[in-house]
């Protein structure tokens, strides 16, 4: 009898990339019923496909990401990992074409090279697949009333910067090498993560399941301001990365660089994370990173198992009593709790990778000649709050030196 008075809980997330699709399952795996609301249109569609493939860049997923995975879905984490490429070191290409493989770690941990869109669909075939979760896409929700528990405009206090780089990248493509049965070759080794350093920008290239090569080119709005013409962009490349110019082709870049779109690298930082019982941010839409250390994606995914635990920890029901009359006013005093200690918890981990990813940006550009005693130093260990990781895994800064972008 209990049960038929029950109520399930009902949560709302606003956006359907990786971190919100995986938000999504693991409340459903909760028992919670949940609704998805993105703005954009499915990008499982053909239509959308063409518009991502100009702007985005190769995820490099780790150990906090896979784990994360993990705990919501075993099977699909498992699946992600069959199309990845994992990249045990970031090679290092200087302006007179010498080449300097540096391994990521003394024990073959790597990070790996994922293609977005394949994640992105995967986690939204999932979360279809679940009849606990709804997806509405092309409904793009402008602001909340989070006292009235409405879908409208409410302006609410928060602590919140964003600020934009100085710098912009733009996505290029290296196709696929042939041999001499004419069958795809990657053009560069596969399992690094390649950077050409040039000081004030850089260029760097993650590699494909199709052995392409996924190239992106960070630079100062007044560098790129300058290559408006197919000679000038020519020029640059052949002067600051002849063997990248060599392996895309000169029809290839122009064609990409003139097309693809310029893109700003934004950091975003917020606090607290959550209001009352009503809303939390997890993902970029809390803490955007720059993309230097690779861990924006897998903070978000981490994000969602840290929650997931304390939810459990906390002893967050999927259910409300039916039979008990409650306002709108009212409070679940335990679901709060919950995502108090979120926000204070997490908030100082968050800022302080938000702030490691900038300064790495400085560090890739300037060749990333790392002595081997600086690098032990970055590798020790670092407080981290225990509540986010008594399940055994690995502390945020154990992890988070592994990797580049």
């Amino acid at each position: 009898m209990s049960s038929l008075l029950e109520r399930k809980r009902k949560a709302v997330i606003v956006g359907a990339g990786p971190v919100g699709c995986l938000a999504a399952l693991a409340l459903a795996k909760h028992g919670w019923n949940v609704e998805i609301y993105e703005g954009r249109p499915d990008l499982r569609l053909p239509s959308s496909k063409v518009a991502s493939q100009q702007r985005s860049i190769n995820l490099a997923i780790s150990h906090r990401g896979i784990t994360a995975l993990e705990a919501v879905n075993p099977a699909a984490a498992r699946r992600f990992l069959q199309d990845a490429i994992p990249m045990r070191g970031r090679m290092i290409h200087t302006l007179s074409g010498e080449l300097d493989s540096q391994t990521y770690d003394r024990d073959r941990q790597c990070i790996n090279s994922i293609d977005r869109a394949l994640l992105n669909e995967g986690l939204l075939d999932e979360a279809s697949a679940s009849s606990d979760v709804q997806i509405l896409f092309n409904h793009k929700v402008t602001a909340v009333d989070f006292d009235h528990k409405f879908i409208t405009v409410q302006d609410n206090t928060m602590d919140y910067s964003q600020e934009y780089i100085k710098d912009e990248y733009i996505e290029l493509k290296m196709p696929a090498g042939r041999n001499v049965d004419g069958q795809p070759v990657f053009l560069l080794d596969p399992h690094h993560l390649h950077i050409w350093p040039r000081h004030s920008f850089m260029l760097i290239a993650l590699p494909n399941k199709d052995r392409s090569f996924t190239c992106t080119l960070f630079a100062p709005i007044s560098v790129l301001d300058g290559l408006r013409t197919p000679e000038a962009i020519i020029s640059w490349f052949h002067r600051y990365f002849p063997d990248a110019l060599r392996a895309i082709g000169e029809k290839v870049l122009v064609n990409d660089f003139m097309k693809n779109p310029r893109c700003p690298l934004i950091c975003t930082k917020s606090s607290p994370y959550h209001y009352k019982d009503r809303a939390i941010l997890l993902g970029d839409a809390a803490h955007s990173m720059v993309p230097f250390y690779g861990q924006g994606l897998n903070c978000g995914l981490e994000d969602v198992r840290v929650l997931s635990a304390l939810l459990a920890q906390k002893g967050v029901a999927a259910a409300t009593p039916g039979d008990v009359a409650t306002s709108i006013n009212d409070v679940d005093e335990r679901l709060a709790s919950a995502l108090s200690y979120y926000s204070e918890n997490r908030h100082q981990d968050l800022v302080a990778i938000c702030d490691l990813a900038m300064d790495n940006y400085v560090e890739m550009r300037h060749s990333y000649q790392f002595a081997q005693t600086h690098l032990a130093a970055l590798a020790g260990p670092t407080p981290v709050s225990d509540a986010f990781h008594n399940d055994g895994s690995p502390g945020m800064a154990t992890i988070v030196y592994h990797g580049d972008l």
